[in-house]
């Protein structure tokens, strides 16, 4: 597992004292630059989810598979714990209540926006904004981000496009938790959309660091990745096959948006490390490793959870506040329950 090994090495370089802050701030920019280049090159990128089409396994590893590891004693800041919210029915559901930043829509290959051939759901994601992956989920009423079979009069939703939204996201080192808000720059309100279970950075004896994940407040870059079973890529110099590094996708650090920032190149929010089940050969995601401190500073989640996430933050802004406590990010807009 090197995810994240260039930034680590860059931490080493930082006094550990002047990461301790207590605020962070993020900004709101209209305008968000998504681009980063990569510590590797990936041979079997999959650029969309119409050609991802492998089903890979996501059983519970067995207990071979697990792996000891020290758990620093980060603590958080107050007693409180982080609320653990689940509004996504709201955000993908056609029925019952939605969220005010999604519409329902009904397919039709003949829309006004598109002339000289017949629409197909990239051209819905492209016009609305939305990712492919985020109408799948919609449309199949289930969090599955493959399968994209539609007829005329199917329903699925969109991010609106008269809203201007930015995602947020709050990563709680002393929880291992992660919270995800939607931002409506209109109405300057903030929405909590979901709170998830997350892997961090390892304790470093050398630095003095409880995690290697570093506070500060970032932007997520462009150059996402899909993986699947077999896709290979570089890393650090060296051949490897990606799902066991990174799972089945990527979400890179763009910059640190603070000034006099570090680079943040290598680091990033990925799936769980998948490895070889020792009964079936079989190579599965270690769901041992969630809830724990153990990457080179990148962010872990389970599959189904960086899967869901990346749906739904790839086409819109997303800003990343890494703090010990969820009360120390400063975010935008008036909280709106």
């Amino acid at each position: 597992m090197v995810c994240g090994l260039g930034g680590w090495a860059l931490l080493k370089q930082r006094d550990a004292a002047a990461r301790s802050s207590t605020t962070l701030s993020l900004p709101s920019p209209e305008r968000v630059e998504r681009e980063m280049a990569l510590d590797f090159q990936t041979e079997n990128l999959e650029s969309s989810s119409d050609e991802f089409k492998e089903k890979v396994s996501t059983v519970p590893p067995s207990k071979e598979l697990a792996r000891a590891v020290h758990k620093p004693s980060l603590l958080p800041l107050s007693g409180e714990e982080m609320p653990d919210i689940d509004r996504m029915a709201e955000l993908f559901s056609v029925e019952g209540n939605k969220l005010p930043i999604v519409e329902t829509i009904r397919y039709s290959s003949s829309v006004s926006w598109l002339k000289g051939r017949p629409a197909w759901i990239a051209d819905y994601a492209s016009h609305y904004h939305t990712s492919r992956h985020f109408i799948a989920r919609s449309l199949n009423g289930k969090p599955d981000y493959l399968s994209q079979n539609v007829s005329i009069g199917s329903r699925f939703n969109v991010l609106r496009p008269d809203r201007q939204i930015q995602f947020h996201l709050v990563a709680d080192l002393s929880r291992c938790k992660m919270a995800l808000f939607y931002y409506d720059l209109g109405s300057d309100e903030r929405v909590w959309l979901k709170t998830y279970p997350i892997s961090v950075g390892k304790a470093d004896a050398e630095t003095g660091l409880d995690s290697v994940t570093p506070e500060g407040s970032y932007k997520l870059g462009g150059k996402v990745g899909i993986y699947k079973v077999g896709s290979t890529g570089y890393l650090q110099g060296q051949k490897a096959e990606m799902v066991r590094h990174f799972g089945t996708r990527w979400l890179p650090f763009a910059e640190e948006l603070q000034e006099g920032g570090l680079s943040v190149k290598g680091l990033g929010i990925s799936g769980l490390p998948w490895v070889e089940d020792s009964a079936t050969g079989l190579l599965v995601e270690d769901l041992s490793m969630l809830k724990q401190y153990a990457s080179n500073g990148c962010i872990w989640m389970s599959q189904k959870d960086i899967e869901e996430l990346f749906a739904i933050v790839i086409t819109r802004p997303c800003f990343v506040s890494v703090v010990k406590d969820f009360h120390q990010a400063e975010l935008p807009g008036k909280e709106k329950r």
